[in-house]
C-alpha cells in the first residue's frame, strides 16, 4: 500500500491533521502534540504533511530546509499500521523531497532512547552525529546525498 503525503498549508489543514491524530500522538515522547506547538512548529518555519494511508492520516511529518540539507522529524505510525513498512516509505519521501530541492543532505531528529527510529536510520544510511538538542533527548542522523 502506498502513501500519500499532503502538506498542510492552511490553519484548517494543520487543525485537520492535529484532530486526527490527537489520540494516536498525544503520548508521543518525541513531540508535545497540541494545536498551539505544532502551529508554533510551521510559524518557525517547518513544514507539516499528513501521512495518509487509504485515506486516513497514519502519522505527521515535519521538514524545513536549512543550510543546504534537509530537516526532518516525524510522529510515529499509529499503532495499528506499524509493522506495514510504511516507516521505509516515509524515509524515501524524505530523501526524494531533499534531491528535488537540490539538497546536499538529510538530517533527522529523534529521541535518545527511539531505538526502533535508530534500526530504521541505519538501515537508511544515516549516521548519527555528536549533535543533542533538547537538553540532550534528541538526537541528530545525517544522511549525505549524491
Amino acid at each position: 500500500m502506498d502513501l500519500t503525503f499532503k502538506r498542510a498549508t492552511k490553519e484548517k489543514d494543520i487543525r485537520a491533521i492535529f484532530d486526527y491524530n490527537i489520540d494516536a500522538f498525544s503520548d508521543t515522547p518525541d513531540f508535545n502534540w497540541t494545536f498551539e506547538e505544532i502551529k508554533k512548529e510551521v510559524k518557525e518555519g517547518w513544514e507539516l504533511y499528513g501521512v495518509y494511508a487509504e485515506g486516513e492520516v497514519i502519522a505527521a511529518l515535519f521538514l524545513h530546509d536549512k543550510d543546504g540539507g534537509l530537516m526532518s522529524k516525524n510522529t510515529a505510525i499509529k499503532m495499528m499500521h506499524q509493522g506495514s513498512g510504511y516507516s521505509h516509505q516515509i524515509k524515501e519521501f524524505i530523501e526524494t523531497e531533499a534531491r528535488d530541492r537540490k539538497l546536499e543532505r538529510v538530517l533527522h531528529y529523534c529521541r535518545i532512547d527511539n531505538f526502533r527510529m535508530y534500526s530504521l536510520n541505519e538501515s537508511h544510511g544515516y549516521k548519527k552525529t555528536a549533535k543533542k538538542i533538547d537538553d540532550g533527548q534528541v538526537v541528530e542522523w545525517v544522511k549525505e546525498l549524491h
